[in-house]
């Protein structure tokens, strides 16, 4: 018995009493199957638990109990009964249910709580802009419109993945293509207006109220005044 409570412990169950442990023989010898199997086949039952719980979880479709067998390795009845307690675990508690839908079993959202649900659906999505991001947007915002290479040298790095993904936001768009050598051209968009409170692509605080601290100071301010963002006031 010291041994089976040290295996439950190691288990994390409850205790030996919710286990079936097969009881002494009457004549008193050692019961005919040891009880070291009966915990064997607890722990078993608790990793198919587990192990199908955690599918349902991960898996955005509803799972068919031929899927969970390929992905088990494990027979139907196997992983039915696995389905069986892992619906019993949720039945009744907390916030999700197993429910049968499409053929499969999901793990699901409890459908009593779908109007709280669809709220969080509703919010817009937090997506925040890195610092490449931003000084990139800041360029194209304030020399409208630009090319990529104009960008990229103003910055002193490259910008391709940068711009790549300001387009996927919507932050800025295709603007025709540049006199001289072609280039594609670059504007903000009225998604940038928007997120940023601008009534228009001219409504940008005065670059000048801006002050540039820092060990590059120097280099961006130059930067700047080669763009024609910024007066040097070094020249009168």
């Amino acid at each position: 018995m010291i041994r089976v409570q040290q295996w439950l412990a190691g288990l994390g169950l409850p205790d030996e009493g919710s286990i079936h442990l097969p009881e002494q023989a009457t004549d008193g010898s050692d019961s005919a199957v040891p009880s070291t199997l009966y915990i064997g086949h607890a722990n078993a039952l608790k990793d198919d638990l587990t192990v199908t719980e955690a599918l349902l979880f991960l898996a955005g479709d509803p799972l068919s109990v031929v899927t969970l067998c390929e992905i088990t390795e494990s027979s139907p009845g196997d992983v039915q009964r696995a389905l069986a307690e892992v619906s019993a675990k949720h039945d009744g508690q907390g916030g999700l249910e197993v429910a049968e839908i499409a053929g499969g079993h999901s793990l699901r959202t409890r459908a009593e709580l779908s109007e709280v649900c669809d709220r969080l659906r509703a919010r817009p999505p937090e997506d925040r802009l890195s610092p490449a991001a931003l000084e990139t947007l800041a360029v194209v915002a304030y020399l409208e419109p630009i090319g990529r290479p104009e960008i990229g040298r103003l910055r002193g790095v490259s910008v391709d993945s940068t711009m790549a993904s300001l387009v996927d936001r919507g932050l800025i768009e295709e603007a025709g293509r540049a006199p001289e050598g072609g280039a594609m051209l670059f504007r903000t968009t009225r998604a940038f207006q928007q997120r940023f409170g601008l009534r228009d692509a001219g409504d940008l605080p005065p670059l000048e109220t801006f002050e540039l601290t820092g060990p590059e100071a120097d280099a961006v301010r130059q930067r700047l005044a080669e763009g024609g963002l910024l007066i040097d006031g070094t020249d009168g």
